[in-house]
C-alpha cells in the first residue's frame, strides 16, 4: 500500500499535517487558549491550499462542527467515521489523490492514536503534513514546555519521522502564546531533533524559521553515513577513483564517485561505498533485482553512485533524480569512401545535366548527318571516289564519331565539306569542357567520404562489419533488443548467423578495427574517443561518424524509491551542476570527439572498389562482344555451309542469294 501511494504521488509531494486537537472540552478554548484561532493562523502561515481531514473519533458531533466553522472557513474539510477507525484512517489516506495538499488532524487523547502513528510508516515523511496537539496536556494549567515536549517525543520515538517529514507540535506558553515546533530525525536509528517553526499570540504569528524551504533548512545531516552502491567492472578501478588514471575504464563510476563525495560534503554527511559488478537487472525466475538496483530495492544502499539508464521497468523500483554524466553509447566508425555506397561515375553530373549531354550528342549526330547528306547529294554523279578517311552520310558513323568526341577519343574519318567540319569542331570543343569537368569531379569524388550512412537502417544495409564493447550493459541491451532494426543488427551483424562467436570485443581491439576502416564499433563515446585521441594519426581522426543504438537518454543518478533524502540530494546535485563542479569532473574524465586537424585526411589511393563500375562495363562489354562474335561465327558457319551444299547440288557456281 505504501509503495503504491509513493508511486502515485511522487517524492515531491508535501507531507500531511496530523493535527491533534482536544475532544473533552469545547475546541474553541482549552485552558483559556484559543486553539481554533491558533490553528487557523498556522494554516494561513503554511500558505498552501490545504484540505483538512480530522482523524478524531473521540470528538462529539457538536465539537467537530464548531471547529469546522471556526477554523476551516477557507479550506475543505472532512471527519472520518468513528467505527473501525484504524482501517478507515489508512483507507482515507491511501485514497487521497490530493495528499500533497491535505492536512490531517489527530488527537493524542483519542484511542489508538499512538498505534496509528506507528503504523503510518511512509505517510509520516511523504506527501502529508502532521500537527500534534496533546489536549490532555493543554488541560493542565501552566504545564512546563519541557514536559509537553517530553510527551510528544515519547509518542513519536518509535515512529519514522524522517528528514522530509512535516510534523508540527503545538506547545502552550505563558500569556496564551502557542509555540509551533517541528520534529524530525536524520535516519531511523538517530535521535529526534526539534526546531522552532512559529510562535502565535493573540495579535500575530511570528516566523521562527531560519530558511523557509524545509530541505534547505535541514541540509545538514550531522555526519550521518550515507550508503552508496557503485558499479566496478575492473578490479583495478578501486585504486584509481581519484587520480584520473585509466580514464577510459569505469569512467562513469569515477565521475560520480567524485560527485558523490562533493554531495556528501555539501550535506555534512559521510559515505560508505559498496561495490557491485552490474547496474542491476530483473530476474524473471527469482523475481528479484540484482546489482546496484538490487541494493537500492533491498535497503542496503541509499544512493546509486553509478548512474544508469532510465527504463520503464526501473522507474517502479528506484527514483531518478538528475543527469550527472553527459555520455552515451553509440556505433563509431570511419566514413567509408564514397565509392562504397555510390557509383561515383554517375555523381559528377545532375540528372538534368546528363539529359543535356545525351541531347547534345544526339542533336550533333543528327545535324552532322544532315550536312553529310547534303554534301553527297549536291556532289551527284561528279562525286570523287570515296576516300576511306572520308565520313559517309551514315547515322551509325555520325553517332559513333560524336560519342568518341564526348570521350575525347577523336575519329579516324572526317567530313569533306566546311559545314560538316565546323559542326565536328564545335562538338569537340563543347564536349571537351564537359569531359574536363567530369574528370575533375571524379578525382574529387574518389577522395570524398560517404555521408549516406545516417541511420541504423543505413548502417544495417551497409557493407560494414560490426563489433560491440564487451560490457555488462551492452550484452544485456543487445540480447534483449525487440525493435526490428536493432534486433536484426544483433542477429545478423553481432551474433552472426553462421554460428560464429558473437562480436563482443575488448576496447582496444574494437578501436583498432575502426582504424582499419569499414568497421562499426559500439562503445561509450568518451571512452572510445579517449583511445582514439591517443592512438590515431591526425588524418585518421577525420571522417569519424556515430549513430546511436540504445533508445535511452543520458544516464541518471538514482536513489531509493520513497527516500526521505530525495529533496536534499536533488538540491545538492543541482548545486554541483550550477557551480560547475559537475562540468569540471566530466570534462576531466570524458574525452570529446577529436577534431580533424589533418587537412581533411591524406590522399587515398584508388582501389578496385572505386573503379568497380568501370570494371563491370569492361566485363559486360567483353561478354557482349564475345557473344556477338559467336553469333556471327555460327551464322556464317551454318549458312555458308548450307549455301555451298545447295550450290553444289544445283551445279551452280555460287549461292542463289
Amino acid at each position: 500500500m505504501c509503495a503504491r501511494l509513493g508511486a502515485a504521488t511522487g517524492l515531491n509531494s508535501v507531507v500531511v499535517v496530523v493535527l491533534i486537537l482536544s475532544t473533552i472540552i469545547p475546541p474553541c478554548l482549552i485552558s483559556g487558549v484559543p486553539i481554533a484561532d491558533a490553528v487557523g493562523a498556522l494554516l494561513t502561515h503554511i500558505d498552501s491550499p490545504l484540505k483538512v481531514t480530522f482523524l478524531v473519533d473521540c470528538w462529539s458531533d457538536e465539537q467537530r462542527l464548531n471547529l469546522g466553522k471556526i477554523v476551516l472557513r477557507r479550506h475543505l474539510w472532512q471527519f472520518v467515521p468513528r467505527d473501525d477507525h484504524l482501517r478507515t484512517w489508512r483507507t482515507v489516506l491511501d485514497d487521497d489523490r490530493t495528499s500533497h495538499q491535505t492536512l490531517v488532524i489527530v488527537d493524542l487523547k483519542c484511542n489508538a492514536t499512538g498505534r496509528f502513528l506507528r503504523e503510518a510508516e511512509q505517510r509520516l515523511y511523504l506527501n502529508f503534513r502532521w500537527l500534534l496537539v496533546d489536549t490532555e496536556a493543554l488541560e493542565v494549567p501552566d504545564l512546563a514546555v519541557a514536559s509537553q515536549m517530553e510527551r510528544y517525543l515519547g509518542v513519536l520515538q518509535p515512529c519514522p519521522v524522517l528528514l522530509s517529514s512535516e510534523v508540527f507540535l503545538m506547545v502552550t506558553e505563558p500569556e496564551q502564546a502557542i509555540l509551533f515546533t517541528q520534529v524530525y530525525r536524520v535516519s531511523r536509528d538517530t535521535a529526534l531533533r526539534v526546531e522552532d517553526y512559529a510562535r502565535w499570540s493573540t495579535t500575530q504569528m511570528e516566523d521562527l524559521r531560519t530558511e523557509k524551504v524545509t530541505s534547505v533548512r535541514r541540509k545538514n545531516l550531522y555526519g550521518h553515513q550515507l550508503r552508496a552502491s557503485m558499479v566496478i567492472t575492473n578490479p583495478d578501478t578501486i585504486h584509481h577513483l581519484t587520480d584520473y588514471k585509466d580514464k577510459h575504464i569505469d569512467t562513469i563510476t569515477k565521475v560520480n564517485y567524485l560527485l558523490t563525495n562533493c554531495l556528501a560534503s555539501y550535506l555534512g554527511a559521510s559515505v560508505s561505498y559498496s561495490r557491485v559488478s552490474t547496474w542491476g537487472y530483473y530476474n524473471a525466475t527469482t523475481r528479484l533485482w540484482d546489482g546496484m538496483i538490487g541494493e537500492l530495492v533491498h535497503d542496503t544502499a541509499d544512493l546509486g553512485a553509478s548512474p544508469l539508464f532510465l527504463t520503464a521497468d526501473r522507474t517502479a523500483v528506484i527514483q531518478y533524480l538528475a543527469m550527472t554524466s553527459a555520455t552515451r553509447s553509440k556505433f563509431i566508425f570511419r566514413s567509408p569512401k564514397l565509392s562504397y555506397t555510390e557509383n561515383v561515375f554517375l555523381l559528377p553530373f545532375d540528372n538534368d545535366v546528363w539529359a543535356c549531354v545525351m541531347a547534345v550528342i544526339t542533336f550533333s549526330s543528327v545535324l552532322l548527318l544532315i550536312a553529310l547528306w547534303g554534301e553527297w547529294r549536291l556532289a551527284g554523279p561528279n562525286a570523287p571516289a570515296i576516300d576511306p578517311a572520308t565520313l559517309t552520310p551514315s547515322f551509325r558513323d555520325a553517332l559513333l564519331m560524336t560519342y568518341g568526341a564526348s570521350c575525347q577519343q577523336g575519329s579516324s574519318v572526317l567530313p569533306r565539306n566546311c559545314s560538316a567540319r565546323l559542326i565536328t569542331l564545335l562538338t569537340f570543343i563543347v564536349l571537351m569542357f564537359l569531359y574536363a569537368s567530369y574528370s575533375a569531379s571524379i578525382v574529387a569524388l574518389l577522395q570524398s567520404p560517404s555521408t549516406k550512412i545516417r541511420t541504423l537502417e543505413d548502417l544495417l544495409a551497409s557493407r560494414l562489419k560490426f563489433g560491440v564493447h564487451d560490457t555488462v550493459f551492452n550484452r544485456y541491451y543487445f540480447t534483449h533488443a525487440n525493435e526490428p532494426t536493432r534486433r536484426a543488427i544483433y542477429e545478423r551483424k553481432v551474433a552472426r548467423p553462421d554460428g560464429g562467436p558473437a562480436a563482443f570485443l575488448e576496447l582496444e581491439q574494437g578501436i583498432d578495427r575502426i582504424r582499419q576502416g569499414l568497421y562499426a564499433f559500439h562503445v561509450e563515446q568518451g571512452v572510445g574517443y579517449k583511445v582514439i585521441s591517443e592512438t590515431y594519426q591526425e588524418d585518421e581522426k577525420c571522417g569519424l561518424q556515430e549513430i546511436q543504438y540504445l533508445q535511452v537518454v543520458d544516464p541518471y543518478y538514482a536513489i531509493q524509491k520513497n527516500s526521505s533524502f530525495e529533496e536534499h540530494i536533488k538540491i545538492g546535485l543541482f548545486r554541483l551542476n550550477e557551480h560547475g563542479i559537475q562540468y569540471r569532473e566530466n570534462a576531466k574524465l570524458y574525452t570529446k570527439k577529436p577534431r580533424c586537424s589533418g587537412g581533411g585526411g591524406k590522399f587515398v589511393p584508388v582501389s578496385l572498389v572505386d573503379v568497380e563500375p568501370a570494371v563491370w562495363i569492361i566485363l559486360w562489354g567483353a561478354g557482349l562482344a564475345m557473344g556477338f562474335f559467336l553469333l556471327e561465327y555460327l551464322y556464317h558457319r551454318v549458312w555458308a555451309t548450307g549455301c555451298h551444299r545447295m550450290a553444289r547440288d544445283s551445279r551452280r557456281e555460287r549461292c542463289p542469294w
